[in-house]
């Protein structure tokens, strides 16, 4: 039964990041389903109150962190959700804690690599999945980090405190926020997508600007101040002849009372290194057994955000020890985010034809140091964790989709696209090859915002043999499979004007994808973290690259699910919006596509469906060999092979 509980520290521990804990449910999973060695599970969900010293080294690059309000023993609260999936028995655990950055204030790990339905509150047995993770033996964490999350629970987040300047006054600076219309419309929140927006400070000042353009990179036309406003909250413009869909539009406006956005990466660092040292409070510093070691995981937004934790020294804990033995970015791309600077708004992202030129794609992106020609600037992304000796064991997961629309090869290339460039010794690099952002599904499916079908290609699978091989790897010190990513060396990437695309009827492939320009923010944004160039001013681009294909329109390079390897069809990490909402040659985000074979095509290749699905089997085999799939997942992956068969050939 749930159970509701005020834990409060002892004096002695009163000096710790993590203050106290506030646990407002403790129920059993499932109703105490065992799961094999591990046993049961049972789910606690609360908040986390910390205080952290803003003179203390550690927490010197956290911005504003030294204008926020302190209390009587001279530090900065705040406060976070979280949520642990916990053996009831910690000793009967695997020891690994296994932390979920949470995107947006979601949960997505047990449905990823349980095979779940999805849920952001799992509780059922569809929701469960299979129980990998609890027959494997995880503590599951989740801490909820973004400040501009809506209070809707089970949504998770963090509530910081507002900056003001040494004298009391608010703090303000400009905002940005960009909107692309998929229909006509009269208003847009300032805010990404559904998230807490700035409010406007003065709706009548002059600094308030609004325009719009066809390209991302294309010339901005002023709308006039006449023809639109901002509405009576402060926090969405209003434009009564209306907003045009597949337009850019583009609003730069003064705000106030900036949140310290970077506590957020604090509180993770300090609740993960409380469980590990089993100094938090109790009960959870009894999960100490289970939390020996530490792996992170995050995908998307969250696989930034961790390339930005550790670029920004957060895996370094205030008593100097590693906070995350592993690390694991997903479709991630070349990309770091919004996470801790003035004004920053963590929703926002960086996408071909979506949120334009944030403090998203930006130099470095490779693990170890390179010297950007342009700018004289010489950094890696490892090079604080390098320097202060807690550089985790990585694995980074892309699929296709994050070289067309995530520029992820900028994090193994050189600036010019000339050469390879190497990962870090410690660093892991899979890429699916042709994939979605996230694994496809079966059948594939049209969208009224897409101008072909969606990518079938589920490549989900390896996730789950990976984890295992990444577990093995912390905890035993069993080097991870390979990594397999497409090279310049091999001829596996090439500019997006020389993919080699087999002709098709009625199919258009894409002459733009994202860019990725040096963006000046101004003269204070490296060193303070805070933007005065709004928009940023623009230098010359990086060279993007993306993977060849072969005579299929298969990628050559990368990590082949037996769909690709022995394939159906051709399976892209693009697709084109719908001429329907306007902009039709742009990439629509993060979607691929898929275009059947010819049926003769198939049983001329495969003579019959036992012979394909022999082949089938045998890819999926040395993969379980090689260690990048679980044999207990064959019998999945040949069903899903069996389907594909009867869809195209019927």
């Amino acid at each position: 039964m749930a159970r509701s509980l005020l834990v409060c520290l002892l004096p002695l521990a009163l000096s710790a990041a993590v203050t106290r804990v506030e646990i407002t449910e403790r129920s059993p999973i499932l109703n105490g389903k065992p799961f094999g060695k591990t046993g049961a599970y049972e789910r606690l969900i609360g908040k986390a109150y910390f205080a952290v010293d803003p003179m203390a080294a550690a927490n010197k690059d956290i911005v504003n962190v030294k204008l926020a309000p302190r209390n009587d023993q001279g530090k900065v609260e705040f406060y976070a959700d979280f949520v642990l999936f916990a053996p009831r028995d910690p000793a009967k655990g695997n020891g690994t804690l296994l932390f979920e950055v949470s995107n947006r204030g979601r949960k997505g790990m047990v449905s990823v690599f349980n095979r779940g339905t999805g849920s952001n509150d799992p509780r059922t047995e569809a929701e469960m999945g299979d129980g990998l993770l609890f027959e494997q033996g995880f503590l599951l964490v989740w801490i909820g980090w973004q400040w501009d999350i809506p209070r809707e629970p089970p949504l998770i987040s963090v509530t910081v405190p507002v900056a003001k300047n040494p004298d009391g006054s608010p703090i303000t600076g400009l905002v940005r926020s960009d909107f692309v219309p998929d229909e006509a419309i009269t208003s847009f929140s300032l805010g990404d997508r559904l998230f807490f927006p700035y409010k406007v400070a003065n709706p009548g000042d002059p600094a308030n600007t609004l325009t719009e353009r066809t390209l991302a990179a294309g010339a901005r036309r002023v709308i006039p101040r006449s023809e639109w406003s901002f509405t009576q909250d402060r926090g969405a413009v209003y434009k009564k002849s209306g907003f045009e869909s597949g337009k850019i539009y583009e609003v730069v406006y003064r705000s106030q009372d900036p949140p310290v956005t970077g506590l957020g990466m604090a509180g993770i660092r300090d609740m993960i290194s409380a469980l590990k040292a089993g100094t938090a409070p109790a009960p959870l510093d009894a999960l100490k057994p289970a939390a020996r070691r530490t792996l992170a995981w995050g995908s998307s937004q969250s696989g930034r955000f961790l390339r930005t934790f550790l670029y920004q020294g957060f895996n370094k804990s205030e008593q100097g020890t590693r906070v995350f033995d592993g690390v694991w970015a997903n479709v991630a791309g070349g990309g770091r985010g919004n996470f801790n600077h003035q004004f920053a708004q963590p929703s926002r992202d960086a996408r071909p034809f979506f949120n334009f030129y944030y403090a998203t794609d930006i130099f470095p992106f490779t693990d170890l140091p390179q010297t950007d020609p342009v700018t004289g600037l010489t950094d890696g992304l490892l090079s604080r964790a390098e320097k202060d000796g807690v550089v985790p064991k990585i694995f980074y997961t892309n699929s296709v989709y994050e070289y067309y629309g995530r520029a992820a090869s900028l994090m193994h290339t050189k600036f010019d696209g000339s050469g390879d460039a190497p990962l870090g010794p410690s660093s892991r690099l899979y890429v699916m090859s042709g994939g979605n952002h996230g694994p496809g599904s079966f059948p594939p499916r049209p969208s009224k915002n897409t101008r072909y079908l969606s990518n079938a290609n589920d490549w989900g699978w390896f996730n789950r043999g990976l984890l295992i091989a990444f577990e093995r790897w912390l905890a035993e010190d069993k080097a991870p499979p390979p990594s397999v990513y497409p090279t310049i060396a091999k001829k596996e990437l090439a500019p997006v004007s020389q993919v080699q695309y087999p002709k098709m009827p009625n199919v258009v492939t894409p002459t733009r994808i994202h860019e990725v320009f040096r963006l000046d923010f101004g003269p204070d944004f490296r060193s303070k973290g805070i933007v005065t160039n709004e928009p940023p001013k623009m230098g010359p681009p990086f060279a993007v690259l993306v993977p060849q294909v072969d005579a299929d329109g298969n990628d050559l390079g990368g990590l082949k699910t037996p769909q690709v390897a022995v394939p159906l069809a051709m399976h892209t990490g693009w697709n084109l919006r719908n001429p329907a909402i306007g902009s039709p040659e742009e990439l629509f985000s993060m979607t691929g596509s898929y275009f059947a074979f010819p049926k003769d095509k198939v049983l001329k290749r495969y003579q019959s469906k036992a012979k394909y699905l022999e082949e089938v089997r045998r890819v999926a085999q040395k993969l379980v060999s090689q260690g990048y799939l679980l044999e207990r997942d064959l019998a999945g992956i040949e069903k899903l092979s069996s389907a594909e068969w009867d869809y195209v050939t019927k």
